[in-house]
């Protein structure tokens, strides 16, 4: 007895744009539809051909002059906790971490624009309402849900989107509390999803892009080992080679 496929997501090209991240640069992105039955079959494939996840639509640099955006994503089993690392897990381990449904809350909301009016008053998140914040978190929500980071007051100092796929997490978009800077927030919560994905099987964490040229972006470097999305398939990131894309 023979299957039917499951149906192909639609493909649509955006507009080119201004590049948000290397100035002079023109952007433009290659988005597919993953809503209905088939979402998460859909989203585990796209994401091995380095595509994230946004609201009901995974999307891709599809860039005609440039690649300087590379999907990353780290092997969570040949990761080693190196003395840093631990230094940032020490830090903050009195941190209880609980994982919620993907429901954004006002608390959540009101730590999200502390982080942005802080760290990203120049992006395009930085004015996002509520309204917004809420479609940002339960829109397009496959396996989603959100970690939040308490400290032993209770006091929520971080809180990562995160989806579940069949092989590995992929981390949406994590908001933290601009006014504890030694603690690492952000860093102990890709050490957080490191630890989760290893402990429940899982292969890979998904983070994004690296941006050689773009500071901010370029601190997913630090991560080793980190593999890369190349022409060739995925392979170990060289940070001292120009970036390969599609």
């Amino acid at each position: 007895m023979t299957h039917p496929r499951p149906p192909a997501p639609r493909f649509y090209y955006s507009a080119p744009a201004a590049c948000p991240y290397v100035p002079g640069r023109t952007e433009r992105r290659i988005f597919a539809d993953i809503s209905g039955p088939t979402a998460a079959f859909s989203y585990d494939m796209l994401s091995e051909a380095g595509f994230r996840r946004s609201l009901g639509f995974a999307y891709r640099p599809a860039c005609p002059t440039c690649n300087a955006c590379v999907a990353v994503r780290i092997p969570v089993r040949d990761f080693a906790f190196l003395r840093s690392w631990r230094r940032v897990l020490a830090r903050n381990a009195d941190l209880t971490v609980a994982w919620r449904p993907a429901q954004a809350t006002t608390e959540q909301f009101d730590l999200f624009r502390r982080y942005q009016t802080s760290r990203h008053t120049d992006g395009d998140m930085a004015a996002m309402d509520r309204s917004e914040f809420r479609g940002m978190v339960e829109t397009g929500a496959i396996d989603t849900g959100v970690a939040e980071f308490r400290d032993p007051s209770g006091a929520l100092l971080a809180a990562s989107l995160v989806d579940r796929m069949s092989r590995g997490l992929s981390a949406v978009y994590t908001f933290l509390d601009p006014g504890h800077p030694g603690r690492s927030l952000g860093t102990n919560a890709i050490l957080w999803m490191i630890r989760e994905a290893r402990e429940t099987g899982l292969d890979h964490v998904y983070i994004g892009y690296w941006i050689a040229e773009r500071r901010k972006m370029a601190y997913t470097a630090r991560f080793r080992p980190l593999e890369a999305l190349t022409v060739e398939g995925w392979r170990p990131l060289d940070t001292t080679a120009s970036p390969s894309g599609f």
